[in-house]
Protein backbone atom coordinates (compact mmCIF):
# COMPACT_ATOMS: atom_id res chain seq x y z
CA UNK A 1 0.00 0.00 0.00
CA UNK A 2 1.42 3.44 -1.55
CA UNK A 3 0.66 6.93 1.14
CA UNK A 4 0.30 7.72 4.48
CA UNK A 5 -1.77 6.01 6.67
CA UNK A 6 -2.48 7.90 9.55
CA UNK A 7 -1.20 11.56 10.30
CA UNK A 8 -1.18 13.94 13.51
CA UNK A 9 -2.11 17.61 12.73
CA UNK A 10 -1.30 20.54 15.82
CA UNK A 11 -4.14 22.19 16.81
CA UNK A 12 -3.04 25.60 15.48
CA UNK A 13 -1.61 26.36 12.24
CA UNK A 14 -0.13 29.81 11.17
CA UNK A 15 -0.86 30.61 7.44
CA UNK A 16 -2.43 33.15 5.69
CA UNK A 17 -5.71 34.31 6.22
CA UNK A 18 -7.52 36.24 2.92
CA UNK A 19 -10.06 38.39 5.23
CA UNK A 20 -7.36 39.77 7.47
CA UNK A 21 -4.52 40.07 4.62
CA UNK A 22 -1.81 38.71 6.71
CA UNK A 23 -0.68 35.07 8.38
CA UNK A 24 -2.51 34.52 11.80
CA UNK A 25 -3.05 31.72 13.84
CA UNK A 26 -5.70 29.48 12.89
CA UNK A 27 -7.67 26.52 15.28
CA UNK A 28 -7.81 23.59 13.22
CA UNK A 29 -10.76 20.61 13.04
CA UNK A 30 -11.64 18.23 11.09
CA UNK A 31 -14.39 18.87 7.78
CA UNK A 32 -17.13 16.68 8.14
CA UNK A 33 -19.80 17.02 5.81
CA UNK A 34 -23.12 18.31 6.74
CA UNK A 35 -26.89 16.45 6.74
CA UNK A 36 -28.57 16.16 3.18
CA UNK A 37 -31.26 18.51 2.11
CA UNK A 38 -34.87 16.51 1.35
CA UNK A 39 -36.08 19.36 -0.03
CA UNK A 40 -32.90 20.84 -1.85
CA UNK A 41 -33.57 21.64 -5.99
CA UNK A 42 -31.19 18.85 -6.75
CA UNK A 43 -32.02 16.08 -4.36
CA UNK A 44 -35.88 16.77 -5.61
CA UNK A 45 -34.84 16.49 -9.27
CA UNK A 46 -32.50 13.12 -8.37
CA UNK A 47 -35.47 11.58 -6.62
CA UNK A 48 -37.32 12.17 -9.83
CA UNK A 49 -35.42 10.54 -12.10
CA UNK A 50 -34.89 7.70 -9.83
CA UNK A 51 -38.56 7.39 -9.66
CA UNK A 52 -40.60 4.79 -11.99
CA UNK A 53 -39.86 3.10 -15.09
CA UNK A 54 -36.68 3.29 -17.16
CA UNK A 55 -33.70 2.00 -14.78
CA UNK A 56 -31.71 3.86 -12.09
CA UNK A 57 -29.82 7.32 -13.22
CA UNK A 58 -26.67 6.56 -11.70
CA UNK A 59 -25.07 3.70 -11.19
CA UNK A 60 -25.54 1.77 -7.62
CA UNK A 61 -22.01 1.22 -6.43
CA UNK A 62 -22.04 -2.92 -5.50
CA UNK A 63 -18.83 -3.30 -4.25
CA UNK A 64 -16.45 -0.64 -1.86
CA UNK A 65 -13.28 -0.12 -3.76
CA UNK A 66 -11.45 2.57 -1.82
CA UNK A 67 -10.21 1.86 1.66
CA UNK A 68 -9.93 5.10 2.76
CA UNK A 69 -11.44 8.61 2.29
CA UNK A 70 -10.26 11.97 1.67
CA UNK A 71 -10.08 14.04 5.44
CA UNK A 72 -10.53 17.89 4.54
CA UNK A 73 -9.24 20.50 7.35
CA UNK A 74 -11.28 23.29 8.65
CA UNK A 75 -9.04 26.37 9.71
CA UNK A 76 -10.56 29.00 11.69
CA UNK A 77 -8.64 32.61 11.62
CA UNK A 78 -8.50 33.22 15.76
CA UNK A 79 -8.10 37.19 14.79
CA UNK A 80 -11.41 37.59 12.37
CA UNK A 81 -12.77 33.82 12.71
CA UNK A 82 -13.11 33.23 9.43
CA UNK A 83 -12.82 30.04 7.67
CA UNK A 84 -11.36 28.22 5.28
CA UNK A 85 -10.97 24.97 3.96
CA UNK A 86 -7.75 22.92 3.18
CA UNK A 87 -7.80 20.53 0.42
CA UNK A 88 -8.46 16.75 1.53
CA UNK A 89 -5.85 14.18 1.52
CA UNK A 90 -6.10 10.25 1.29
CA UNK A 91 -5.93 8.75 4.69
CA UNK A 92 -7.11 6.11 6.96
CA UNK A 93 -6.46 8.43 10.09
CA UNK A 94 -5.48 11.19 10.86
CA UNK A 95 -5.75 12.70 14.16
CA UNK A 96 -5.27 16.36 15.73
CA UNK A 97 -2.99 16.81 18.89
Amino acid sequence: MRGVISMNVPKEIVTHCPKCNKHTVHAVSIYKEGRRRALAKGERAHERERKGYGGQKYPILRRKAKTTKKQALKLKCKDCGHVIHREGIRLKKMTIE
